[in-house]
């Protein structure tokens, strides 16, 4: 691997005035660390970043513009216009008047983030440290947070007045993964390490404690796979021989610690997983068996029930979709869907099954494209030493986890899911686009971008 140190010069200080870096990055701060805690002061800072990074990329950005992620913008610009265009020929009494072009627009905010940190590693630290930070206070600084996490700690569910217990589950396993693939740095900072390591210490635990008393079964699921994926990966490179017998006993020693951990709460919590892993198994037995009447309309109920319905739309019109509203056109306007889940409900709690309703394949296939541009990007910056190991470790894992919470929850349509999406992305394709400022390189080899 080509080692490339950090530079002193962010990329996107080079072709704007001091002032203007300086003021857009800490804007960019605010947005990492405020939008959970202040959600109006931290939306506002997103857009302006991206809105002055776009331009500023489009105007003076001859090597960024032609990025992927700039015709994955353009793309998902065309497939909602198509969608609406289509939608609106075809049942014209249910869509808006325009397009509403940033409903997917939002999701591109990462373009801001990082342009703005500009491929700094001490720049995308304080933007995840800030991110933690605002999201851990936002747990305790409300009224009754104390009464909550009480409740919690007696066995019952609680949201901590984030939206609601998946959203709030979301973000602790997101924080649960950070912290493990960045705790060899929070642990080896030399002095500083009086500092870093009670800290990493008490976020994990509340960010742990988190995952259990928000009780989310998607989430409990999720970081059960990306953890035993992980140890996987870490024990082939073990067996490969291809890291130093440092790294190895460093890694032995962090998974006996996180196996110690997870039986210690495994324990504690034991009745309240066995509570809400049992609660519904019948209803799983029906619905594979196809007994839809004697599926109830409960927490997993309406989840079924909703897919079910979301697929018969999806199958009508597979290609374009139904237009940015689908999602709430398949609830109120199937037939067979009782009046308390049209009443309750305006989503199919699966991302994927949202998008395609919506989008159809065609929105689908752009969305892809920009998956595998940055899975394929992260590698190569990795690989030649411009991503740090701990981003890249990030990012993956991120990837896998939030592909399976969103299964189970319509995350990526509500704020909560464009934020984390656009921090974790924003500190990923900022070292994607250091790599090819620095190399002169293209992800795709037949595609300058």
């Amino acid at each position: 691997m080509l080692q490339v140190k950090d530079c002193n010069v962010a990329f996107s200080s080079t072709s704007t005035p001091k002032w203007m870096y300086t003021f857009c990055l800490a804007l960019t701060f605010i947005y990492g660390g405020l939008r959970i805690w202040l959600p109006d002061i931290g939306q506002k800072a997103g857009t302006v970043i991206a809105l002055l990074a776009l331009v500023l990329i489009l105007w003076k950005g001859k090597t960024l513009r032609t990025s992927m992620v700039f015709w994955c913008l353009l793309g998902v610009l065309i497939a909602q216009l198509l969608s609406w265009g289509a939608g609106y020929y075809h049942h014209p009494n249910w869509l808006p008047d325009n397009p509403e072009l940033d409903r997917l627009g939002k999701w591109f905010l990462f373009v801001g983030v990082a342009f703005w940190l500009g491929g700094m590693r001490k720049n995308v630290w304080t933007m995840l440290l800030l991110s933690l930070i605002g999201f851990v206070a936002t747990c305790f600084l409300f009224e009754g947070a104390i009464e909550q996490w009480w409740r919690g700690l007696q066995g019952q569910r609680i949201d901590l007045d984030i939206r609601n217990a998946q959203h709030t589950a979301m973000f602790f396993g997101v924080a649960v993964i950070g912290l493990l693939c960045f705790s060899r740095r929070c642990f080896s900072l030399g002095r500083l390490s009086v500092l870093t390591v009670p800290f990493w210490v008490v976020s994990f635990a509340v960010c742990l404690l988190g995952v259990f008393v928000t009780q989310t079964r998607a989430v409990w699921l999720s970081l059960t796979v990306t953890t035993f994926l992980a140890i996987l990966v870490f024990l082939i490179v073990i067996f490969k021989g291809t890291v130093s017998r440092s790294i190895k006993r460093q890694g032995i020693v962090a998974l006996a610690c996180i196996l110690a951990i997870l039986g210690t709460s495994g324990i504690v919590f034991k009745d309240t997983f066995e509570r809400r892993l049992a609660s519904e198994n019948s209803v799983m037995v029906n619905a594979w068996q196809g007994n839809w009447e004697e599926v109830p309309y409960s927490s997993i109920g309406n989840r079924l029930h909703t897919w079910r319905a979301g697929l018969e739309w999806f199958a009508e019109r597979p290609i374009v979709g139904w237009g940015g509203d689908a999602r709430g056109l398949v609830i109120d306007h199937t037939e067979w869907l009782p009046q308390s889940v049209k009443d309750r409900y305006g989503h199919l709690h699966n991302t994927l099954l949202d998008f395609v309703v919506s989008y159809g394949l065609l929105g689908l296939s752009v969305i892809i494209v920009l998956v595998i541009w940055t899975g394929l990007g992260s590698w190569k910056a990795w690989r030649a030493g411009v991503m740090p190991t701990e981003v890249f470790a990030f990012g993956w894992a991120f990837f896998v986890y939030y592909f399976i919470v969103s299964l189970f929850e319509s995350y990526s349509f509500f704020w909560t899911g464009s934020y984390i999406q656009n921090v974790v992305m924003g500190v990923v394709v900022t070292f994607i686009w250091r790599w090819q400022l620095e190399t002169g390189k293209s992800v795709f080899p037949l595609q300058g971008s």
